[in-house]
């Protein structure tokens, strides 16, 4: 009987720490837009243009999740606003 073929130790260390990050990186968060009727994907583009929203409507920083419905629903108004102006700043990205 073959003995299975052995894997260094450091190859399992490794595989165990780059998982968990390589599985995180892949999840992305979205929300739903009910002007638009669509999911809006949650990435770094979005963080962005929320953040302006902050600062241009004066509002204190709060995690996207923790809005009321009626700041969320601001905030899409307002993107929608601005769409284009995100557009020729970053290219054709929505």
């Amino acid at each position: 009987m073959r003995k299975p073929f052995p894997i260094p130790r450091s190859l399992l260390v490794a595989a165990a720490v780059a998982l968990p990050a390589a599985i995180g990186a892949c999840a992305t968060h979205r929300y739903y837009d009910s002007d638009d009727r669509v999911y809006h994907r949650w990435n770094h583009d979005e963080v962005v243009l929320y953040q302006r929203w902050e600062v241009e409507t004066r509002r204190p920083h709060v995690d996207f999740d923790r809005r009321s419905d009626d700041d969320r629903r601001a905030y899409w108004h307002w993107r929608h606003d601005h769409r284009d102006d995100h557009r020729e700043r970053h290219g054709d990205r929505d």
